[in-house]
């Protein structure tokens, strides 16, 4: 695991000491932040950093908009979201101090399982933060603008304790399951004691955010299973081996660029938030839209994650490591370590795809570098559009020998349901 520094150290230091921080550059420091929290906390697997940047996007959105009137709140359009604490008539509120309240609040409980040196850091930059927005300000504007972020974080939170996703316990894997067998079935992939049973079975009944519910967006039933030789899945699986075989260098550094494994990076969703900020920042947009994005990528993402772990646990497929193996070559090594869960449709696939959609849908056709894995030694890479980004990030599994093409091919179409339910929220008056 990388150690603590690179991103984080820009996020500690952000802005000269005791100078004024505009919400702008708040809330792309916290998200700093929060990418290095979701790298180093032990639970935060891709559908758990999914969930809170969700939250944390929505939060935000609505604590900017109750002070906006261009912006229509979300209660009422996202299950189960109620209309937030109303700002009081006639007083005055810095949007600073405000948004900063509301995102410390925020990481502060989502990240509460975080390590010793993730708790210093969010602790130190809460408070630097905090302290460089009310700069200069009348104290009585800056307890009112504190409190009503706090209590507008504080509803949001209420809101997220009821999704079914809140508690995560033995780090996502069940204590006890009874695993579906038969031909075709997933089997654990990894030696780990505590991957023998497969991560968040139960994720795909969460309560979603803007599709209605885990089912919403369902993919095409895989290819049958089959060991006859010229069979369609045969001939898949002959495909991931082949492409392993033969894998050129471009292909290797695809698959490594967009691999996101828990724990060693900041996931395939903060991946996109990412990509998200890279794009914000270049066009050095103003706050309403910086939290417009945040707000709905943050919702395509986490609905993706349920909707593609309903249908993960619908089929239950073998992973490509398990049939090849079996059938075509027994000492297989994929170039990427194979999840622990099963493999239709491809997550990376699904959560891209949506958020392509969503990217497209508020800033457009956006020529883009992303430089997300700089840090850690990989090259950056340029796309002509977030489509592109996403249908490269659905390859990349297919070159990292641990996706079947269907899986990516039917999650990017899931992704575009998903990210299409977002895309309609109405966050504009």
């Amino acid at each position: 695991m990388r150690a603590w520094g690179g991103a984080l150290a820009v996020a500690l230091w952000a802005g000269a000491a005791g100078a004024t921080i505009a919400p702008e550059e708040a809330l792309a420091t916290n998200t700093r932040l929060m990418l290095e929290l979701v790298r180093h906390t032990p639970t935060y697997s891709p559908p758990v950093a999914s969930r809170a940047f969700a939250y944390v996007g929505v939060a935000a959105f609505e604590a900017v908009a109750g002070g906006d009137p261009s912006l229509r709140s979300l209660a009422g359009q996202l299950n189960g979201l109620t209309p937030p604490p109303a700002r009081e008539a006639g007083l005055d509120y810095d949007e600073g101090v405000l948004l900063q309240a509301t995102l410390a609040t925020m990481l502060a409980e989502l990240f509460a399982n975080t390590g010793p040196t993730g708790q210093r850091s969010l602790a130190g930059l809460s408070a630097r933060l905090a302290e460089q927005a009310a700069e200069g300000l009348d104290p009585g504007v800056v307890a009112r603008s504190r409190a009503q972020g706090e209590a507008v974080a504080r509803h949001v939170l209420a809101w997220a304790a009821t999704d079914g996703g809140a508690v995560v316990q033995n780090l996502g894997f069940p204590v006890a399951m009874e695993l579906p067998g038969g031909p075709g079935a997933w089997t654990p992939t990894s030696r780990l004691v505590l991957q023998q049973l497969p991560l968040l079975p139960d994720w795909g009944f969460n309560r979603t955010f803007a599709m209605p519910d885990g089912a919403s967006c369902p993919v095409a039933d895989p290819i049958p299973y089959s060991e006859e030789e010229g069979s369609a899945f045969h001939l898949q699986a002959e495909e991931v081996l082949e492409t392993s075989r033969a894998l050129t260098q471009e292909q290797a550094e695809i698959a490594r660029f967009w691999a996101d494994d828990a724990m060693l990076s900041v996931t395939p969703p903060g991946h996109w938030v990412s990509i998200a900020q890279q794009v914000l920042d270049a066009r050095e947009a103003p706050l309403d839209l910086r939290v417009e994005v945040m707000a709905v990528l943050g919702v395509a993402l986490a609905d993706a994650f349920i909707g593609c772990w309903r249908e993960k646990y619908r089929f239950n497929t073998l992973r490509p490591v398990t049939y090849i193996r079996a059938q075509l070559d027994p000492v297989f090594e994929p170039l990427l370590l194979t999840p622990p869960f099963p493999e239709y449709p491809s997550g990376h696939s699904t959560q891209s795809g949506a958020a392509a959609t969503v990217l497209t849908a508020l800033l457009g056709e956006v020529a883009f570098t992303d430089r997300t894995g700089e840090d850690d030694g990989l090259a950056p890479r340029s796309f002509p559009s977030f489509w592109a980004a996403a249908e490269e990030a659905g390859l990349s599994r297919l070159y990292g020998g641990i996706h079947f093409r269907q899986a990516i091919e039917e999650g990017l179409a899931q992704g575009r349901c998903v990210g299409a339910y977002a895309a309609a929220l109405e966050t504009r008056r």
